[in-house]
């Protein structure tokens, strides 16, 4: 199944109302709130959502929206914490400082959402994420430890490897998608990550958009480019059909 751009604006922008619901759940007694949109009884799967560095805001909400109407439950994981939203540059920085520099908290706490949508319901996975979430699901995908997840995509994402890491030959699928004219995460960046790929033997696909600039998935801003919008989401689509709905 297909969202064509007039499907993707139609959702985003003319409609406000959210279908989902918050959840509450606590990490090593702490609360955190992620974001649940049920697809009913006939789910073909569960996708989890990695947020930028804004933190869980209704940007994510609104992608879990979509998923579930094509017929995936999906849950936007909090890394944050309740109620923790940085506004500020500074703050957002902060934020992601932290868990970059503590990357076994990053993967507890993205495991930890991970079993909170299993909770809610929903088995084989799919985990994606958007810039900062884009480096974080691949710091899932390395790791290993994630059980029952069959495919990891990032969108306009950081793609470092941080020393002592690697990719193995057992990682499910991967697709990147990059805008050509990011200036944050340059196309060398994504030559290096598709040599590491290949060393390991992983099987990934890299998309680049011509002209998208970072962050260029984002409804609204001055950085949004439908196009590469709708090819992107059209990618992930397919990946979702061939893991999860074909599975």
């Amino acid at each position: 199944m297909k969202y064509v751009l007039s499907t993707l604006t139609a959702i985003c922008f003319a409609t406000s109302a959210l279908a989902g619901e918050s959840v509450t759940y606590e990490v090593d007694g702490a609360a955190y709130e992620g974001y649940h949109a049920d697809a009913g009884d006939d789910a073909k799967g569960l996708v989890l959502i990695i947020h930028d560095w804004d933190g869980l805001t209704d940007y994510e909400r609104k992608r879990a929206d979509m998923l579930a109407e094509m017929g995936y439950d999906a849950f936007a994981v909090d890394l944050y914490g309740k109620g923790n939203r940085p506004v500020e540059t500074g703050a957002k920085k902060a934020e992601t400082g932290k868990l970059y520099n503590d990357r076994e908290k990053m993967r507890t706490l993205i495991l930890a959402g991970l079993d909170e949508a299993r909770r809610l319901g929903g088995g084989e996975a799919v985990v994606m994420g958007y810039c900062f979430g884009g480096a974080a699901t691949l710091e899932l995908a390395r790791s290993g430890k994630a059980e029952d997840v069959v495919a990891y995509a990032t969108f306009h994402g950081g793609l470092s490897t941080p020393e002592g890491q690697s990719y193995s030959a057992d990682n499910p699928p991967i697709l990147i998608a990059h805008g050509g004219a990011d200036r944050a995460i340059t196309m060398d960046d994504v030559a290096q990550l598709s040599r590491e790929l290949e060393d390991a033997g992983v099987t990934y696909e890299i998309e680049v958009y011509s002209g998208a600039p970072h962050a260029f998935t984002v409804f609204g801003s001055d950085r949004y480019q439908e196009r590469a919008d709708r090819k992107s989401w059209d990618a992930f689509t397919e990946l979702l059909d061939n893991t999860l709905a074909g599975s």
